[in-house]
């Protein structure tokens, strides 16, 4: 009787101590966050992504980059998401008009500036924009204007110019504003519209004109916490961090404009 009742704590006790570390390896388990980004967020917010896990080790970041409009889409769709920041006020706008995005969380975080960037080897005589529509130009580069913002940004500017007409059969467009300086780091295109923040980063590409401000509408990166997040608590402290100083200086490292 006295061995039975010795097998029956030794179980118990093998019980309540697998239980104890299920326990343990649960609450070990980082947090997956999943944000959705703009492509020309990539850089930056992988920067933002090794100062933010050394302060937050039971946080893990998977990052879905996209353009705004593909990423908007998904959302719609389902796809898992946790946090939304665009390149424009147009998909954020949307997504909240259907309710999809949390109330109250809505935050712009930064700024950027449209460029024309032509191959760092290029002997073309671009420098302006209006230079496009000279016969020599043949082909341009730039993003889907429904569902890219910087494509978008880049036909509000040629129509400002008066030069759309002229040039849209000469356009090649990319699926976001990457592939946009993909297409001219690698010469497929003579010239390309992106944002001054890709044009940074690459040093195959030659910025020769800034878009003026009053050609487009203000390039401004929305942030917002999905009405069907799995993690609404951990992406409203990760995005309270994008509006922070350590984070603001991230960003303007790589030549985004804070907003204040």
């Amino acid at each position: 009787m006295m061995k039975q009742r010795q097998k029956w704590l030794l179980f118990l006790g093998m019980i309540i101590s697998m239980m104890v570390a299920a326990i343990g390896f649960a609450a070990q388990k980082p947090v997956e966050l999943n944000v959705s980004a703009a492509a020309s967020l990539k850089d930056v917010l992988t920067d933002i992504q090794k100062s933010y896990l050394s302060k937050e080790p039971n946080m893990n970041i998977i990052y879905n980059f996209g353009s705004s409009g593909a990423l908007q889409t998904q959302i719609e769709q389902g796809v898992p998401c946790d946090l939304f920041i665009a390149a424009a006020v147009k998909q954020v706008d949307n997504l909240e008009g259907k309710g999809l995005l949390k109330k109250g969380t809505r935050k712009n975080l930064v700024l950027n500036r449209l460029v024309l960037i032509v191959p760092s080897d290029s002997k073309s005589d671009i420098k302006s924009f209006t230079d496009l529509s000279k016969d020599s130009i043949r082909k341009i580069g730039m993003g889907e204007p429904v569902s890219v913002p910087a494509g978008q940004y880049a036909l509000e500017v040629f129509k400002y110019l008066g030069i759309w007409e002229g040039i849209q059969g000469k356009t090649v467009l990319g699926t976001n504003v990457r592939t946009v300086l993909t297409y001219v780091e690698t010469g497929n295109v003579d010239a390309g519209v992106v944002y001054e923040t890709d044009a940074l980063i690459s040093d195959k590409v030659v910025v020769v004109a800034v878009a003026a401000p009053e050609s487009h509408q203000p390039i401004v990166y929305p942030a917002a916490v999905t009405a069907k997040a799995d993690h609404p608590k951990e992406a409203a402290k990760f995005l309270t961090y994008l509006s922070e100083k350590e984070a603001g200086s991230l960003f303007e490292k790589y030549g985004f404009t804070v907003v204040k």
